[in-house]
Order: structure tokens, then sequence, then C-alpha cells
């Protein structure tokens, strides 16, 4: 039987000391767990952290600061949307920054401006962070800042004129997911896909139409005239309403899930069916978009995986400043096939516009 353990007075702040007598461990243990360092048993780990919840232990973040010379703190330029692209992205880098030991702080951004980065940018150097995120989507234009932190880079390359300690990129596989998607539909046997892209002043709109234009030139296909939306979904129902005159539209790959929603209701709406009519494809993954009528063929945007390695890679050049990077994972690619797809219709010359 194991020995009792005395118990902390309830008046009485713990300390790490009394983590460590509670668990069992060292308090070089104890000091390794909370401060997220290799080298502990995954026991060890389960019984500091155990006895920290129980005493109700929370770790000096001031004291470590000061003793580490870090604040243990990432900051994150965001734009200020709600959208689900934007908005799920952050939240999976909340999630791995703070499985990383690390807390966040983030400022958002109004458009994009370069002055609105740089502003942001700075306000959270002012607050001492270790290292900054770029979860910024509309980066162009000049942002002259010097960082004396590591800086990340998620699914666009660093602006020009930014410099920082240590500058990272990682890709949320946005050429690639164009790709799948336009072959996807070049192999149900559609002669060109159409593409509903999303405001050009986004790096996403630009690696969308490059994995799109990319899938055609490799098989191919002609290329049509490109149809620009701003992510809405009433944008995708004025591109829908543009496409449904047109009987030679079989497919169409919107850069958006919401536009493609849009989209297919203008089509719906002026007799076209689909998909025996014209097929449609999303971009983003939105579980939503599972549940309409039909439910929307889309790609799943790697949020989880690209935000994890990014922290895995900005933490790795905050803490090993001297260090080689480690090898980045080439993010996953993945289509998901719904209802709103199918080989196109078999009738010479397209498809049949119907009136309701």
């Amino acid at each position: 039987m194991a020995p009792e353990v005395e118990r902390v007075a309830p008046s009485t702040a713990p300390r790490s000391a009394d983590v460590a007598r509670v668990a069992g461990v060292s308090r070089k243990t104890v000091s390794r767990v909370l401060n997220g360092e290799p080298y502990v048993s995954d026991e060890a780990r389960r019984r500091v952290l155990a006895a920290a919840e129980e005493l109700g232990y929370r770790l000096n973040h001031a004291a470590r600061a000061l003793a580490s010379g870090r604040t243990r703190s990432i900051g994150v330029v965001a734009l200020g949307t709600a959208g689900y692209g934007t908005a799920s992205l952050l939240v999976r880098i909340e999630h791995a920054v703070r499985d990383a030991g690390y807390t966040l702080r983030v400022v958002n951004t109004p458009d994009g401006a370069p002055e609105d980065i740089a502003g942001a940018v700075a306000s959270l150097l002012e607050q001492g962070v270790d290292g900054v995120v770029v979860s910024e989507p509309i980066v162009k234009g000049d942002v002259p800042l010097r960082l004396d932190v590591p800086a990340l880079f998620i699914g666009a390359p660093p602006a020009p004129s930014f410099t920082a300690n240590r500058t990272l990129t990682v890709g949320v596989a946005a050429h690639e997911l164009a790709r799948a998607a336009t072959e996807h539909l070049l192999d149900l046997g559609h002669q060109t896909v159409h593409h509903l892209a999303g405001p050009r002043q986004w790096y996403a709109t630009k690696d969308r139409i490059e994995g799109w234009q990319a899938a055609l030139a490799a098989r191919g296909a002609h290329e049509p005239p490109l149809l620009n939306g701003d992510w809405s979904a009433a944008s995708g129902y004025a591109a829908g309403r543009a496409l449904a005159s047109d009987g030679s539209v079989t497919a169409v790959f919107a850069a958006g899930d919401e536009m493609a929603i849009g989209l297919i209701h203008a089509l719906r709406e002026a007799g076209r069916r689909v998909p025996e009519d014209i097929s449609v494809v999303g971009f983003d993954g939105n579980p939503v978009f599972a549940y309409v009528s039909p439910p929307l063929t889309t790609v799943r945007q790697p949020f989880e995986a690209a935000a994890r390695e990014g922290i895995r890679l900005l933490v790795h050049a905050i803490e090993k400043p001297g260090a080689e990077l480690p090898p980045a994972d080439e993010p996953p690619v993945e289509l998901v096939v719904r209802g709103s797809t199918a080989p196109p219709p078999s009738r010479p010359g397209g498809s049949v516009l119907r009136t309701t």
C-alpha cells in the first residue's frame, strides 16, 4: 500500500514542492512537466498533472518569464472575420499553441491592409511575445517590419520588407486541393471545368486558380473565363445566374463552400439540375454542407495539420534558435465526394436549359 502523503492546508497557496510531494516525483520532474519539456515518462507526466489539478496549483508565468527571458506566449495576426475557413484555422492555432505550453495573444485586422498588419505585429511585440504567427490571407504590399523574434506565415508567403529573427512558412495545400477538385470533375468525364474564384487580392484565390489551371492544362482541357466572387453565398448566387443560361456548362469548381451553395441555388432556380445537368465542387470542407440538398462535394482544408505543423516549427525556432529546423510534413489532400457531382449529361451539346 502506498504511504500516505501529507496534503497542503487549504489556506496555504500550493507550491511546486507540494505538487512534487503529492505526485511522488522530484521538483525537477514537476518543472519539466509544467514547462512542457521532453524526457518525462507518460506516467510521471500524468501524476504531476493530476497532482497540480488536485492542489489547484497554477504555474507562475511571471516568475518563469524572468528566469527564462521568455513570456511563453505567441502572438497571432488574423483577419477579423467569422468566415468558416479563417475562423477554423484560428481555432486550430489556439489549440496547437495551448498544447505546446504557450499562451495565445490575438490581434485582428479589418481588411488585411499592410499598415494594419504592421500595427498588429507592433502591438504583439509590445506585449513581449516570443514568436508571431501571421494567419492573414490578404498580405499584399509592403510591410516594413523587422522582428527580433521568429515569425510564421500560414497559407501565404512572407510580405515584402517583412524580416524576422527567423521566418517560417507552412502551406495549407490550396494548390493541390484545387487541382484535386478539378481532376475529380474531369475524371467523371466533363470536357472542362468552370471556376468561381474568390477575391483577387487574396493569396488563397491565386493558389486555387493556379491549381485549377494546372489540372486543365495537364488534361489538355479548354480553360473557360474566370468568374470572381467574394466568398459569400450571395456572390455564388450571382455567378450561378450568369452561368445558368449557358447550356455548355456541365461542371463548376467554386473556391469556397458558401459560394458553391449560392451557385447551386441559382442554377436550380433556373431549371438546371445539380448534379444531373451541372456538377459542383466546393472548397473548405464545412461540415454543415453535408446536410444540404444535394450534399456538397468539396475538398477539405487541413486546418489542424497546418496549425500543428506550423506551431511545432515556430516553437522549435523559439526554444532552439541556433538549431536547424526539422523537416516539415506535407498537409493532407482530402476530397470528400457527395451528391453534387456526377458524370456529364449524355445529350449531344450539353444539358438542356429548363425553365420553372
